[in-house]
C-alpha cells in the first residue's frame, strides 16, 4: 500500500503568466506546452512527512516524540552523510516507468541512529534529579520518554538518514519529487523490534524510455493538415466588412411583414422538448432553450439545420412550433441525433436601415480610411495575417499529433498526474478570468473529486501531450540541435521585463528554463517542417 504520492513538475504549459515577449513570441506561443527536459531527482534536506503519510504512523502523544514534521533539532541528513555501513539495495522494474527499491538497513546503522536519538531526547528531557542536557542513564531515559516513542523516533531517524543513500541507485533516472515509501510503518516497527534492522521499500518514477517505430520515423514526415474554411482570409474579411457595414446602419422595427432571410434581426423565446409517442417520456431540452435570443439572419450557420427555414415569415407576437432532428455531428454531444419539437415566439423584429455603400462611410468602418476599397484591402491584410498564423498553428499541431503516434512511452503516473493537474489549473484560470468564479465555486472545482474526474475524462489527451513533449525533446537531442546563446538571453530579458511591467513575481532560473524549452520546441518544429511533405485540405 503506498503511503503517499509525489508528483514530478514537468510542463510549463500551465504557467499562463509566462510568455515570450519579443517579436518571435507570437509564432512560438503554442510551444508553451513543451518541456523538453525531464527534471532528475535531487535529494537534500527533506521533510519525511512528504514521503510517508503521518496518519499511518501516528505517534503516541508525548512531549519527547521526535517527528520529521515537527520543528525538533534533529539533523536533516543528505546523501553526503557517511553511514557506518553500506545499505543493501536491490531494484525491481515495474510498469509505468516505475522502479521498486528494496532497502535493508543493517543493525550497525540502526544502532547509530538509536544512539543519536537518545542524545536528542537527553537534550530535551527535564528529568527530576538530572541537569538538562547532562547524561541520563539509558534505562531511566527510556522509562521517562517511553520505549514505544523512542522506537518510533529511531525508525523515523533511520528513514530520514538512509533514504537519500537508498535512491542513489536511480540518480539521473528518477523524476523529481516522485519518491514514495510504500512500506507500512507498522511493518517497519515489527522488523526493527524483532531483528534490530530495518527493511522498507521505495517506489520511484524514472524517466520513461522513448521507443520510435523506427529510428528515422520522424524524418521526412508526410502530414495532411485540415484547414477550416472559416479562417480563409477572403471569406473572413468579407464577413467582417459586412459586419462593420451593418453596424453603421440603424435598427428599425418591422411593422408590416414577417421575418426575411437577409438583413433582419429577430428576438425569440425558444423552448424545446423531445419527441416521443409515449407522452410520459417527453422531456424538456434545457440546452436548446433560450429567452430573448437575439439572432441576425446573416448568422444562420450557428443554428441547427432547418431552424431558420422553419421561422421564415414569423411576425412580432406570433408563435410557431416545428420538429427538428439534430445532426449526428452536432457539436453538443448530448443533442446528437435527438428528435426535438421547438416552440418559438417572436418577441421583436427589426430590419437595418443601411447607409449608401460609398466612400463617405469608409472612416466609420475603419477610422482613417478614405475609401471603401481601402477598408477592404486593410481587412484582407489583417485576415491574411490571421490565416497565416492559424495555418502555422494547424501545421504544428498536425506534426505534433503525427509524431506522438510514432512513439511508445510507458508514462509514469506522477508525470501523468502533474501534466493533467496543470492542464486543469490552466483551464480553471481561464474560466475564472471569463466568469469570475466565487470562492465556493472555486473550492468545488478544485476538489480532488473534480480534478480526478478531469484526469480520467482527458486521459488520452494528457497522454498525447506528454508523448509529444517527450518526442520533441528526444528529437532535439538526437539531431544535436543548437540555439544561439544570445537568442535565449534576449528572450529571457524580454520575459523578465514583462513580468516587472505587470508587477508579477517570477523565478529567474525558471524563466530561463521555460525560455529554453520554448525555443527548443520551436527549433524542432522548424527542423521537422523543413523536411516534411505537407498537404493542406479545406474542410
Amino acid at each position: 500500500m503506498e503511503l503517499c504520492t509525489h508528483t514530478f513538475k514537468t510542463s510549463l504549459f500551465f504557467n499562463p503568466s509566462f510568455s515570450l515577449t519579443s517579436s518571435s513570441s507570437s509564432s512560438n506561443s503554442h510551444l508553451l506546452r513543451f518541456n523538453n527536459t525531464l527534471k532528475p531527482f535531487k535529494f537534500s534536506s527533506f521533510n519525511l512527512s512528504s514521503f510517508i503519510q503521518p496518519s499511518l504512523y501516528h505517534h503516541t502523544s508525548s512531549p519527547f516524540t521526535i517527528s520529521a514534521s515537527s520543528s525538533s533539532s534533529v539533523e536533516l541528513f543528505s546523501e553526503n552523510d557517511r553511514l557506518p555501513a553500506e545499505l543493501k539495495v536491490s531494484e525491481t522494474p515495474e510498469s509505468n516507468s516505475r522502479v521498486r527499491l528494496h532497502v535493508e538497513v543493517p543493525p550497525i546503522v540502526c544502532k547509530d541512529c538509536y544512539e543519536r536519538v537518545l542524545v536528542e531526547f537527553t537534550k530535551q528531557a527535564k528529568i527530576s534529579g538530572f541537569r538538562p542536557g547532562k547524561p541520563v542513564p539509558e534505562s531511566i531515559l527510556l522509562s521517562y520518554v517511553g520505549i514505544k516513542n523512542v522506537q518510533k523516533a529511531v525508525i523515523e531517524s533511520i528513514l530520514r538518514r538512509t533514504l537519500s543513500h537508498a535512491v542513489t541507485t536511480v540518480t539521473g533516472r528518477a523524476l523529481q519529487d516522485s519518491v514514495r515509501i510504500v512500506t507500512k510503518f507498522s511493518e517497519m516497527e515489527g522488523t526493527y523490534s524483532s531483528h534490530g534492522l530495518l527493511r522498507y521499500e521505495v517506489i520511484v518514477d524514472v524517466a520513461p524510455e522513448i521507443k520510435w517505430i523506427s529510428d528515422d520515423a520522424y524524418k521526412n514526415l508526410k502530414v495532411v493538415v485540415e484547414i477550416d474554411n472559416e479562417i480563409d482570409a477572403h471569406i473572413a474579411s468579407e464577413k467582417e466588412f459586412r459586419r462593420r457595414y451593418k453596424s453603421a446602419g440603424v435598427l428599425k422595427v418591422v411593422t408590416d411583414r414577417g421575418l426575411q432571410v437577409i438583413g433582419d434581426v429577430v428576438v425569440l423565446d425558444i423552448s424545446a422538448t423531445t419527441i416521443d409517442q409515449d407522452e410520459s417520456n417527453i422531456k424538456s431540452i434545457p440546452s436548446a432553450e433560450s429567452k430573448g435570443f437575439n439572432f441576425d439572419t446573416d448568422d444562420s450557420e450557428i443554428l441547427v439545420p432547418g431552424f431558420l427555414d422553419s421561422i421564415i415569415g414569423i411576425s412580432r407576437g406570433e408563435t410557431k412550433s416545428f420538429p427538428i432532428v439534430f445532426p449526428e455531428t452536432w457539436k453538443q454531444e448530448n443533442l446528437c441525433g435527438v428528435h426535438a419539437q421547438f416552440t418559438v415566439e417572436c418577441k421583436e423584429l427589426f430590419y437595418r436601415d443601411l447607409p449608401e455603400l460609398d466612400d463617405s462611410i469608409a472612416d466609420k468602418l475603419i477610422p482613417g480610411c478614405t475609401t471603401v476599397e481601402e477598408v477592404k484591402e486593410l481587412l484582407l491584410q489583417r485576415f491574411q495575417e490571421i490565416e497565416q498564423t492559424a495555418r502555422e498553428q494547424a501545421t504544428d499541431n498536425a506534426i505534433l499529433d503525427h509524431i506522438s503516434k510514432m512513439v511508445e512511452v510507458d508514462i509514469p503516473r506522477s508525470l501523468f498526474e502533474e501534466q493533467g493537474r496543470q492542464l486543469y489549473g490552466s483551464s480553471l484560470l481561464e474560466m475564472q478570468t471569463k466568469i469570475k468564479l466565487n470562492e465556493q465555486q472555486l473550492a468545488t472545482l478544485s476538489s480532488p473529486k473534480a480534478v480526478n474526474e478531469y484526469l480520467e475524462h482527458h486521459r488520452e489527451n494528457i497522454k498525447n501531450l506528454i508523448k509529444q513533449n517527450l518526442a520533441v525533446g528526444d528529437i532535439y537531442r538526437r539531431e544535436n540541435l543548437q540555439l544561439p546563446t544570445e537568442d535565449i538571453m534576449k528572450e529571457v530579458e524580454n520575459s523578465i521585463a514583462e513580468f516587472k511591467r505587470q508587477q508579477q513575481e517570477y523565478d529567474e532560473e525558471r524563466v530561463k528554463e521555460q525560455v529554453q524549452e520554448i525555443l527548443e520546441g520551436a527549433k524542432v518544429l522548424e527542423w521537422l517542417k523543413e523536411r516534411a511533405e505537407i498537404q493542406y485540405i479545406t474542410r
